[in-house]
């Protein structure tokens, strides 16, 4: 398979076929991103040649006869993949007839795929047209995630995200048209010391106004590489405490009126929360308190400097 740097990957998919199809991002401005900077280039998509045989190479491993005999011991049914996830900081950003070449590959090699997903942007959705959200969705692309980070208009001015928080409900419509469902990833903290009560509070009236499948969340994390850091350096930004990212998120759960699987499960958490909104609302809310109670700043804050990477 053709693997180009550190792949991520949502933690939903990790029973995905990852298929690399673009690597870098095509905005690559984000103040505190770090994924990306180990590679040469911003962006770059993989030639479909090279698409096309990882679809060989993948379709001879789930096809093999080690595989089904595997299966076939342990009383299972035949393996075959069922979802696959292009990877990339955002594949949606390709033309339509670029997707939707890609999608006809995947139904050659690998006819029992269901769906294709990938990590989009909010700008990547604009310039694509209903009729083509539509047809990209035939084709099976469903369950994209956006990494619409917060709904505070402020902060993501200031992070050069690109689009402001009306374009996520605008945008998050058309998809809605189209059918294609979609999963948001917030980012805790990123409006600064002493806003989060604001992040949450823009936040939930933005995704109010949409129809996200999950609510992923990541907390920021600040590292030397990033253009964050430097603007902390010359005094233009402050990082949130630990308590204040978590009683952000608590406001954010209590404010959120939408049917959601709200699910803090990456590294990024240093308490990893999970649930149904808003049937186990309390329950969650509960546990960020429990969280507050146990773990002092100090606690959290030696958990947040020791992180390696994402």
């Amino acid at each position: 398979m053709h693997y180009t740097g550190t792949i991520w990957r949502p933690p939903y998919e990790a029973g995905s076929l990852l298929l690399q199809v673009t690597a870098g991002c095509t905005h690559h401005r984000c103040k505190f991103c770090t994924l990306y900077h180990e590679l040469p280039f911003s962006f770059r998509m993989s030639p479909l040649e090279e698409v096309e045989a990882d679809l060989v190479e993948a379709q001879m491993l789930w096809a093999s006869p080690t595989a089904r005999l595997s299966a076939r011991l342990q009383d299972l049914p035949a393996p075959e993949i069922r979802r696959v996830y292009l990877t990339g900081g955002n594949p949606f950003a390709l033309s339509a007839d670029k997707l939707a070449a890609i999608a006809r590959l995947i139904r050659r090699y690998l006819p029992g795929c269901q769906s294709i997903g990938c990590f989009a942007r909010v700008t990547d959705i604009t310039p694509k047209s209903g009729g083509e959200l539509a047809e990209l969705r035939a084709l099976g692309y469903d369950g994209l995630t956006i990494g619409v980070e917060s709904g505070d208009g402020e902060a993501l001015a200031f992070m050069d995200k690109g689009y402001a928080p009306e374009d996520i409900v605008r945008q998050c419509a058309r998809l809605d048209g189209a059918g294609i469902g979609y999963h948001f990833f917030y980012l805790t903290g990123l409006s600064g010391a002493g806003n989060g009560a604001r992040a949450a509070r823009e936040s939930a009236l933005i995704f109010n106004q949409t129809r996200p499948q999950i609510l992923g969340v990541s907390m920021l994390t600040l590292y030397p590489e990033s253009r964050l850091y430097e603007e902390v350096r010359a005094g233009r930004w402050a990082e949130a405490g630990e308590h204040e990212k978590l009683e952000e998120l608590a406001r954010l759960i209590a404010g959120l009126e939408i049917p959601v699987w709200f699910a803090a499960l990456g590294a990024s958490n240093a308490v990893p929360l999970q649930g149904t909104l808003p049937e186990e609302r309390e329950a969650v809310l509960e546990q960020v308190q429990a969280a507050l109670r146990r773990y002092s700043e100090a606690d959290l804050r030696r958990y947040r400097t020791h992180l390696p990477h994402l």
